[in-house]
């Protein structure tokens, strides 16, 4: 099994210096000879809830680049305080170059939608589609991030304890498997400048409007039990496709894996 999955995809290590702040860049990526996939997660998760792409044949073909983000996973950061959503763009722009796409679907969930979205808005003339897996487009969206602010503590250590806690005890599907490893997923000096950043841009951004411009087919997702997003029906008679996926809340990739992939495969074929 374990040769099997080396077959699939390979795994990479690869030095970067963005703002000049050294990286060394977890990623795991693929080769093929269809339209190339680049994945970018939320926070609080890796590179690896994109893995299984390649357990879906719909996906046969299609070179794709997931990794952990600066902060994230096994990605190490020489400087944790450098880091918000333009030094994840950076990032992203600069793993981009390195495996060579020219021309890419973008996929990204929550912290990595709004990254995602940020990219596509600097180089629309890059992105031939974006599934937008409930990234921030609004000021509603900081549920997560507004914390920082509405919970704020005297210390980096303090918050995260706290954030993990009340995360674990929150109404929403896969809230506690997701509380779970946070720890292990995000070191908590990141944790400050990546939620202020977001916070900034889902309030002073015009997130909607830069996302309502992009010249490209787009697909905003989200879990049935946000449904309740004041701007989904705007969405849709703006010419934005939607996919609410049952039984999930914020994290289609824990909640209702199956689901997810097949409603990014119908849309890319689409």
């Amino acid at each position: 099994m374990a040769q099997e999955m080396a077959d699939e995809f390979k795994d990479a290590h690869i030095a970067l210096t963005i703002a000049g702040t050294a990286l060394e860049v977890s990623a795991i990526h693929r080769g093929g000879d269809k339209a190339p996939i680049v994945f970018l997660h939320g926070f609080g998760s890796t590179k690896e809830d994109y893995a299984d792409i390649v357990r879906h044949a719909q996906f046969d073909g299609h070179p794709f680049l997931a990794y952990d983000a600066p902060g994230c996973g096994a990605t190490h950061c020489a400087d944790l305080a450098r880091i918000d959503i333009t030094f994840l763009v950076e990032t992203a722009l600069a793993m981009i170059e390195r495996v060579g796409f020219k021309r890419f679907h973008l996929v990204g969930h929550s912290m990595g939608g709004l990254t995602a979205l940020m990219l596509a808005h600097r180089h629309p003339e890059r992105v031939l589609s974006f599934v937008d897996i409930e990234g921030n487009v609004a000021p509603e969206d900081c549920f997560l991030s507004r914390q920082i602010v509405e919970h704020a503590r005297d210390s980096d250590e303090r918050f995260f304890d706290d954030f993990i806690e009340r995360t674990r005890h929150a109404p929403a599907f896969a809230s506690a498997l997701y509380s779970a490893s946070l720890r292990h997923k995000v070191r908590a000096q990141a944790v400050g400048p990546i939620f202020r950043s977001m916070v900034a841009l889902s309030d002073h951004g015009e997130l909607m409007e830069k996302f309502l411009a992009l010249p490209f087919p787009r697909l905003f997702m989200y879990g049935a039990q946000n449904a309740g997003l004041s701007y989904l029906d705007s969405l849709r008679t703006q010419g934005v496709s939607l996919a609410q996926i049952e039984d999930c809340g914020h994290f289609p990739m824990y909640s209702n894996p199956v689901a997810m992939w097949q409603s990014i495969a119908a849309f890319i074929r689409a």
